[in-house]
């Protein structure tokens, strides 16, 4: 297994998990924005008064759905462009199955020097996630395609984003796209607009990424501390949200808006056939390697390097 084959694997749960929707700046169920970002009703200015009441709805609605088919992509910078198609339900964790598509950046370029054309698939439950790297991956691993992120691996290996992304992806749901616009205390109601053929209303707002961290999620004040060092790290301060929601108050899509150091990073979700049945299962183990096996192979192999 060689070095560079462990760092494309890495970047994988990073993508996989961010393409969901439900990953990248997501939270956990409760907090106070189901309140409007902790303003009581009577605090909220005149002209978002409507945007709110609508989003509370829609927060409501959305999340009884219990589950959607989704269509999203994500780049960052030149790092990465993908492309993914599913479905996930959220009402005991995160399940679901998604096909995913890596179209261009460096993370593109990778795959396809490994023989690859981008294309994975992965699967989402409770306790982790997996991705399928396809045959070119197993061509290098005994004919193991699979790789498996542990929730909990994730915390160890990742710090505090790796708890955040743990807390996210056990805890939250599209109606926390809803939540995060209301978490910013300054919802705009932009219009009504098409989205694929459905008339919906549009809003936006700007989130300072650390206070929403804070708002949306279960962790703890030195797990929160060491996350925004992290953001902070990365370049990452606020996140431009724009969500549309159609005539039943449901969730139809939602984009995302931020800066990094690795240049801009722009996601877009939509949301289709809510209450549609979603089954996954773990792949079988004999096809699947552990992604903690890996850094420790990767680990290993560092330190013959430097005894050599």
């Amino acid at each position: 297994m060689n070095r560079a084959l462990v760092r494309r694997a890495g970047l994988a749960v990073l993508t996989a998990g961010a393409l969901t929707g439900v990953a990248a700046c997501g939270g956990g169920s409760g907090g106070s924005a189901a309140g409007g970002g902790g303003k009581q009703a009577g605090e909220v200015p005149d002209n978002a008064r409507s945007a709110v009441s609508v989003l509370q709805a829609a927060q409501k609605k959305s999340g009884a759905a219990h589950s959607a088919k989704i269509e999203s992509t994500m780049s960052v910078g030149s790092t990465m462009g993908t492309q993914s198609k599913g479905a996930i339900r959220w009402d005991n964790g995160v399940t679901g199955v998604l096909d995913l598509k890596h179209t261009q950046g460096q993370m593109a370029e990778s795959l396809k020097k490994m023989g690859s054309d981008g294309s994975m698939k992965a699967r989402y439950l409770p306790d982790a996630y997996y991705v399928d790297m396809g045959p070119a991956f197993a061509g290098q691993t005994g004919g193991k395609s699979w790789i498996r992120y542990g929730y909990d691996d994730m915390v160890k290996l990742m710090g505090p984003s790796g708890a955040l992304l743990k807390d996210q992806m056990q805890n939250s749901t599209p109606e926390q796209g809803v939540q995060q616009l209301l978490a910013s205390g300054q919802v705009k109601k932009v219009g009504e607009e098409d989205v694929r053929g459905v008339r919906a209303t549009h809003f936006t707002g700007t989130l300072d990424v650390q206070k929403m961290a804070e708002a949306n999620s279960k962790l703890d004040a030195k797990t929160l501390a060491g996350l925004k060092k992290q953001l902070e790290a990365a370049g990452v301060t606020t996140s431009v949200v724009d969500i549309w929601v159609d005539k039943q108050d449901l969730l139809v899509k939602k984009t995302e808006r931020s800066e990094s150091k690795n240049g801009p990073i722009n996601s877009t979700v939509l949301y289709t056939d809510y209450g549609v049945d979603v089954t996954a299962e773990a792949p079988p183990t004999a096809q699947t390697l552990d992604f903690k096996d890996l850094v420790k192979q990767q680990q290993k192999q560092q330190q013959k390097q430097q005894q050599g």
